[in-house]
């Protein structure tokens, strides 16, 4: 059996009080939570603000120290009391994260520059560099801007060459922390098709934070958390077709599963839950009242 790319075991942290995600006194953000994520694999992580989900981010890449619990990265346990700055550098190489506001992110004048930044703090050398940050801008359908000024791009842009200064340092796993909150619908796109593209084709490990519930149909699992805890944890048409609990949990659900939810309200013979594909939805419908 394949050993999970990250192991998370009974993890519990608590804020200092009025601090981070959960303010409140003497509650955990997060909540004696335990989940196997694989290599390749495409994970969503939904919840309410405040639920946890951007806590648990950070834990796997050691940004934040968890209060109890384990994490182990390619079967390495990165909690361990003796980890070092240079343990947790190696940490960090392999779990990439890419955060909501693009301009925090950037760091150089120009695009490629930026894009380099990454692998020059590895001490490689300039010809592996300059094959990195062209792979890199490639992948992210970026090369053309390589000698653009990053302040000139729209947020769509910005965001894909944030993404290209982590795949530059070719991390096993990519965590994207709410990375397209900020922007407009096709600055949104544009990130999830470059997202899917990374998973799809170059085969890299992602963890998606969102409140965006049809990025996360696109996931090969969707996790809920409700009160730093795992409330849902299945595929994407598994948790859609619980409507109900993820209201309860203070979620939208996609359009599609809202409308066949209601028309279901009026249908002796359901139509089934959890389709969010517009164009399968409406054949159902059609089916099921002749239309």
């Amino acid at each position: 059996m394949n050993t999970p790319l990250i192991k998370i075991e009974n993890l519990s942290f608590k804020y200092p009080e009025n601090e981070g995600e959960d303010k409140k006194e003497n509650n955990f953000a997060v909540n004696d939570i335990s989940l196997e994520i694989n290599e390749g694999e495409f994970v969503a992580i939904l919840g309410h603000n405040g639920s946890g989900k951007s806590t648990t981010a950070k834990l796997m890449n050691m940004i934040l120290t968890p209060n109890e619990g384990k994490i182990y990265i390619d079967g390495i346990d990165i909690t361990r009391p003796d980890m070092t700055e240079d343990d947790i550098f190696e940490v960090r190489k392999k779990i990439g994260m890419v955060f909501q506001n693009p301009d925090n992110q950037l760091v150089a004048t120009v695009v490629e520059e930026d894009v380099a930044f990454g692998p020059e703090n590895l001490g490689l050398p300039p010809v592996e560099i300059r094959r990195r940050v062209n792979e890199a801008l490639s992948i992210v359908n970026m090369k053309e801007y390589a000698r653009h000024a990053p302040h000139r791009l729209s947020g769509g842009q910005k965001q894909r060459v944030a993404i290209a200064g982590t795949i530059a340092m070719r991390p096993k796993c990519i965590i994207f922390d709410e990375s397209t909150a900020m922007l407009d619908p096709i600055g949104r796109k544009e990130v999830m098709n470059t997202i899917l593209r990374l998973n799809k084709k170059e085969k890299i490990t992602v963890i998606l934070i969102t409140h965006y519930m049809n990025e996360a149909t696109l996931a090969d699992r969707v996790i809920v958390m409700k009160n730093g805890e795992i409330y849902l944890s299945g595929t994407p048409n598994n948790v859609f077709s619980q409507p109900d609990k993820l209201w309860q949990a203070g979620l939208e659900v996609p359009q599609s599963v809202e409308l066949i939810h209601k028309l279901n309200e009026h249908l002796d013979d359901k139509i089934p839950l959890g389709v969010y594909d517009f164009d399968k939805c409406a054949e159902l419908i059609k089916d099921k009242i002749k239309i």
